[in-house]
């Protein structure tokens, strides 16, 4: 590490230096950057070494006989105060409520993953299906579904199998896993981290992380991480006043302290910049994750994530220069910004003046769409342009179609439960929505449990409701959205032009007194598919739809399916095409649709 670059916020590999790292079998080096510390002692299991000054006297430096595992702090002294901290740089910690650091090895895995490696891309021409999780709360080992106990959580390595048989089966080709680094409280879910290179004990040891990663990839399924640039949390053995000043914070609580409590990285600081790129591009390059998703974006561009008190210029162009070099040093690595707001140009490239993500969570997407789902039928032809409102803003960013763990949480409902009427009535429009999505353009995103129709919102302390597939009516939606997952990971007309407008035509938007629609999509190929979809509380008889160049049609999906709890037979979904007028006419039950192939 050149101490220029680290200064200057242009370092991406700060963790080679700084941090713990072996010299000898049994001796490793301790060095820790902390310019306002008067004296700093290494603590460890049984001994504690005083530490020297290094290089320009910022950096501090001991060596020391320990053993992998072994836990350390840096006890920091500055004005006669003295705090143990965890190292900024470990690579583990213990498990919560403990917090010390962990000496491990990460270079004695080996990867099986070169062929994915070598091949993976941002999918912008591909199908990106992502299947959400909190790996503490989709599974627990035990019966006890709403246990605490932290054995009852797997490891790592142990959901590396039926986690890769069960996106398998279900038809996701990508994984979110929400924030694995260190933190110290369960019901922040990772969004206020401790340790920025250390994945979460939780679930076992950095080796283990990398055996789930390494056996996803081999089943050809993407992995995304959630990671979070924008603040840390105020634990006292964390980075907040590392050195007995604000280090790595702003010094002024008005634009230090963020709306959780906690506290806001300072970017126009070069150290800051490095840290963060460091530990962005560490998850990348050490855990060979695919593409990082990055929290709460808004308070990156705004002060305070608030558009009235300006753009914070040091931040953004710290955004965009991480982004540029990350995409450089990890090949086929992709970014995804989470961004409530209108600023311009998130996922153009730095180089045209974006600020470089590939893609943007469509936020207003989600909200206008979950909103007309919620509301009265008798009262949705009246919010008739909701559903058409995202084609009018869509192509002016990569944009990324997200029901998220956000949506199910805090009393806000889960998905299915979001539907408008009684219990069996969201099931018909909860299948008519995800075909919606899926038909929409944009790559998709599907919170765990949405795939049962989980009713009860999420919580970290329990697993899924995964007994609710006893019953019938989530089981056939389970097959529902299995079924419509894996048509579109085989179908192109669904994702190979999601971003070129030859890839998308409304076969109807003028609908609003039956609220029905229609959407066609085309492959670069020619392929074409498209939904007809009825949102209203009845069914809609003699619906015609224009259909140009077209030989004939084909039923791929029905949503009214018997098998998928409706009530048409196989083989008896009532549509028509009329080659000689062009037009397709059809009857959709209420709250259903269908999905063609047109040839």
């Amino acid at each position: 590490m050149r101490l220029s670059n680290f200064y200057a916020g242009t370092e991406f590999n700060a963790e080679d230096f700084l941090g713990t790292h072996k010299i000898q079998d049994d001796t490793y080096v301790f060095r820790t950057f902390a310019p306002a510390a008067q004296s700093i002692v290494l603590k460890l299991e049984d001994a504690s070494v005083p530490m020297h000054k290094i290089e320009d006297g910022n950096f501090w430096e001991a060596q020391a006989k320990v053993k992998p595992g072994d836990a350390y702090t840096y006890a920091i002294d500055h004005a006669g105060n003295t705090v143990d901290h965890a190292d900024p740089y470990g690579f583990a910690m213990e498990l919560r409520p403990a917090h010390r650091s962990r000496i491990v090895s990460l270079d004695d895995y080996t990867w099986h993953d070169a062929t994915w490696m070598k091949q993976r891309s941002n999918a912008a021409d591909k199908p990106m299906n992502i299947y959400e999780i909190q790996l503490g709360s989709w599974r627990k080992k035990s019966g006890d579904k709403e246990s605490q106990d932290p054995r009852d959580w797997y490891t790592y390595e142990e959901l590396a199998e039926p986690l890769t048989k069960y996106l398998t089966e279900t038809g996701y080709n990508f994984v979110e896993f929400m924030p694995l680094n260190e933190y110290p409280f369960d019901g922040s879910w990772g969004y206020q981290p401790t340790g920025f290179f250390a994945p979460t004990s939780r679930f076992g040891t950095p080796k283990q992380l990398m055996k789930l990663i390494d056996t996803l990839h081999q089943a050809n399924i993407g992995c995304i991480l959630d990671i979070v640039p924008v603040h840390f949390a105020k634990d006292s053995y964390g980075l907040a006043d590392y050195d007995g000043t604000a280090l790595f914070e702003y010094p002024n609580d008005a634009v230090g302290i963020s709306e959780w409590g906690s506290h806001n990285f300072m970017y126009s600081r070069g150290e800051s910049r490095s840290f963060m790129q460091s530990s962005a591009n560490f998850w990348l390059k050490t855990y060979h994750f695919d593409g990082l998703r990055m929290d709460a974006i808004s308070r990156i561009i705004y002060w305070q994530g608030d558009e009235n008190r300006g753009v914070n210029n040091d931040n953004v162009k710290f955004i965009c220069t991480m982004n540029a070099a990350l995409k450089q040093l990890n090949p086929g690595s992709f970014l995804v910004a989470e961004d409530s707001t209108n600023y311009e140009g998130i996922t153009k490239p730095t180089d045209e003046g974006g600020l470089g993500f590939d893609y943007k969570w469509d936020l207003g997407w989600m909200h206008d769409t979950l909103s007309f789902m919620q509301t009265d039928p008798y009262f949705r032809a009246g919010n008739y342009n909701k559903l058409s409102f995202s084609m009018m803003y869509f192509w002016n960013e990569r944009y990324l179609l997200p029901l998220s763990h956000d949506e199910n949480v805090h009393g806000k409902a889960t998905t299915a439960q979001k539907m408008w009427g009684d219990y069996d009535r969201k099931f018909p429009q909860a299948r008519t929505l995800y075909l919606y999505m899926m038909i929409h353009p944009g790559k998709k995103l599907n919170f765990m449990g949405s795939e049962i129709a989980q009713l009860r919102e999420w919580d970290e302390d329990r697993e899924q409701d995964w007994f609710l597939r006893k019953y019938p009516i989530h089981d056939a939606f389970y097959h529902y959205c299995c079924e419509l997952n894996h048509l579109y990971l085989t179908l192109a007309a669904f994702w190979d032009q999601d971003y070129e407008q030859a890839g998308f035509k409304w076969l109807d938007v003028d609908s609003k007194t039956r609220v029905c629609y229609a959407i066609e999509r085309t492959s670069k190929r020619g392929e074409r598919v498209a939904a007809l979809m009825n949102f209203s509380g009845a069914a809609q008889k003699d619906y015609r739809v224009p259909l140009k160049n077209a030989k004939s049609i084909s039923v791929l999906l029905d949503t009214d399916w018997q098998r998928f709890n409706g009530a048409t037979p196989q083989g008896k979904t009532d549509i028509t095409y009329n080659e000689k007028t062009q037009e397709i006419a059809c009857t959709l039950p209420a709250f259903g649709s269908i999905l063609i192939s047109i040839k």
